[in-house]
């Protein structure tokens, strides 16, 4: 019986090797497909990233049964890739996605968006002070010493994202889908708790708040990987359910 497949979608500054390094013991259960996106080490710079364009790059990493699993800006992009393709989707994990829209009239959400907006509308434009102030912002810890150059390379890429807190989610068709949704959360952030909230809510997800990585929940390892292990093989049939 084959493996089921989980793809894994990064989001900004470091690409799919670095973000998901902690998931790497899942391999043994799983069939791991983690892709780099467009714009970051070993690839080339870009000109700009546009979330719904990622989807559809995705399409070259889809499968019938995908377990689709995105965080932060892998997150908008999951959501966005599973609307797309829900014939191909098995189930859908988003990590704290900075989908701000969804939880508008949230002092929390709407203040983190305008700061957002703040940053990249007037924010340094030297990719180094820019990626501080990003990483000041998500409650992520900022490393010591000179920036590596993959990290300024994907500063640079950062710098010209498409802003996700602008992102229409489109929560009717997802939650029109019958494969089910799970949605964690670091439990850090009023923020991105209401945005985690919402999605809960409008899509009839699980949740999960996973305290101790901050923005990057999954770099917990063993408790973020045995919350979505039990949730994938749940899906997928493979405990009998």
């Amino acid at each position: 019986m084959p493996r089921p497949r989980v793809l894994l979608v990064h989001g900004s500054v470091v690409n799919g090797d670095a973000t998901w390094a902690a998931q790497l013991p899942l391999a043994t259960r799983f069939e791991l497909v983690i892709p780099n996106r467009r714009g970051f080490p070993p690839g080339p710079d870009v000109e700009s990233v546009d979330y719904e364009d990622e989807a559809t790059w995705l399409d070259g990493f889809m499968a019938p049964g995908a377990h689709v699993v995105g965080h932060s800006y892998g997150g908008v992009i999951a959501l966005f890739a599973a609307a797309r393709r829900p014939g191909l989707v098995r189930s859908l994990t988003v990590v704290e996605p900075p989908a701000f829209a969804v939880a508008r009239g949230n002092r929390a959400a709407d203040a983190f968006a305008a700061g957002a907006e703040e940053l990249w509308e007037h924010g340094p434009r030297e990719p180094e002070a820019f990626l501080r102030g990003f990483l000041t912002a998500v409650n992520a810890p900022i490393p010591s010493g000179a920036f590596s150059s993959a990290l300024i390379q994907g500063a640079r890429t950062l710098m010209v994202e498409r802003y996700p807190w602008r992102a229409e989610i489109p929560l009717d068709e997802l939650a029109a889908t019958p494969f089910p949704k799970l949605v964690v959360s670091g439990g850090h952030s009023e923020a991105f708790d209401a945005v985690c909230d919402v999605l809960e809510e409008r899509l009839g997800a699980e949740r999960a708040v996973l305290p101790g990585a901050g923005h990057s929940v999954q770099r917990l390892g063993e408790p973020f990987n045995e919350r979505l292990a039990a949730f994938v093989e749940r899906a997928d049939g493979v405990d009998g359910t």
